[in-house]
């Protein structure tokens, strides 16, 4: 599950293939089948709204079909009605595509892949097809069909099949998360135990740190975009300087008792268009960060002290019959403001978490389920 905040609703993306608003009562108000497969990513351009209507966004998806999407979808309003429509489909990987993010413009968009391969986008709608359509090896009937079918459809809009500008190779293994940095630059890593920058216009690896037996899972850069924070497969999150390529770029780990699955930063030290967030800053706490594990706890640490976390909480409803609520996976954090959002196998959860200052004390920290 993926999440966002607007104004007025969340967006959740779900393992179902579907995309859900909800207002800020819970209550559904859209939800759109945009794959056939499990969602694994998704986040809103930018340059939303992307039309006259003020409740009109659009919005990129990743997805265990191989496909990445561009969707418009319209929430409810005073003058309409909830829906969506794909626009284009995005067609390179030959594995699940694992995340997607846009550069702060809303120009371009990067892809990552279990096939190891990261792609660059445009977010233009082309008037055609850049990618056909594969061929199918049918008998004569299912030929007939299928142009029987094709002929019923030229009357409605498909999305338009789109060719990636640039697919920048390096990684050896899945690529687990890929994050921009900057308009230029970005950030990924992957199962190959790998953090890796990138030169995103020419498409090039700047930079390989290596960090054996780590299978990462996903990565965030820090408020001065100096540094990154890795959450792996070891049950740690580790602060990685971006300037050194060897082992001693490992600065600080955070270790954890389960496996940590997400990591997202204090809205106010976002340095960089995240895959999941599209908020401005916000007053706040530079050097914290929240991550999400296995375990159905999100902590909330202060990247100066390795120590302890300085808060935490259990997400999801823990009044579960069968037992089994602690072992609700966590699959997605984000942060806004004064809100923490939690997505996983328990739902999605809303949380407040005030304080913290600028200290390294959990005293200082106050956290509440919103209700």
């Amino acid at each position: 599950m993926r999440f966002l905040k607007l104004s007025s609703h969340f967006l959740t993306a779900a393992y179902d293939g579907h995309l859900r608003a909800f207002n800020l009562s819970r209550n559904t108000v859209l939800d759109s089948p945009l794959h056939n497969a499990p969602i694994t990513s998704f986040t809103l351009l930018p340059s939303y709204p992307s039309s006259s209507t003020e409740d009109t966004y659009t919005v990129l998806t990743a997805s265990q079909d191989l496909t990445a999407q561009l969707s418009q979808i319209t929430l409810p309003g005073v003058n309409n009605t909830p829906s969506s429509k794909a626009l284009a489909t995005l067609h390179l990987h030959t594995a699940p595509v694992s995340s997607i993010a846009t550069d702060s413009k809303g120009k371009q968009v990067l892809t990552s892949s279990w096939d190891g391969l990261i792609g660059l986008w445009d977010t233009s709608i082309p008037a055609s097809d850049e990618v056909p359509e594969p061929e199918a090896t049918s008998t004569s009937a299912d030929r007939k069909k299928r142009r029987k079918i094709q002929k019923d459809a030229e009357t409605e809009t498909k999305p338009k099949r789109k060719a990636p500008l640039n697919v920048p190779k390096s990684h050896v293994g899945r690529v687990s998360k890929v994050v921009w940095t900057s308009d230029q630059a970005a950030l990924s890593c992957g199962f190959d135990s790998t953090v890796r920058t990138w030169d995103v216009e020419n498409g090039v690896c700047t930079q390989t740190i290596t960090a054996p037996e780590k299978p990462f899972l996903d990565i965030t850069a820090t408020s001065n975009g100096q540094s990154a924070l890795a959450v792996s497969t070891d049950r740690t999150m580790t602060m990685y300087d971006l300037h050194i390529q060897n082992l001693s770029a490992a600065t600080a780990s955070f270790l954890h008792p389960a496996t940590p699955s997400c990591v997202t930063v204090h809205p106010s030290a976002s340095s960089s268009s995240s895959s999941n967030s599209i908020f401005a800053s916000t007053p706040g706490n530079s050097n914290q960060v929240v991550t999400g594990a296995y375990d159905s706890v999100v902590r909330v640490w202060d990247v100066r002290s390795t120590k302890e976390a300085v808060a935490l909480f259990k997400a999801f409803n823990n009044n579960d019959t069968s037992g089994n609520a602690g072992a609700k996976k966590i699959l997605s954090v984000d942060w806004y403001r004064d809100i923490v959002l939690v997505g996983g196998e328990g739902g999605l959860d809303v949380w407040n978490v005030q304080g913290g200052g600028d200290s390294v004390s959990g005293q200082e920290q106050l956290v509440k389920r919103s209700s």
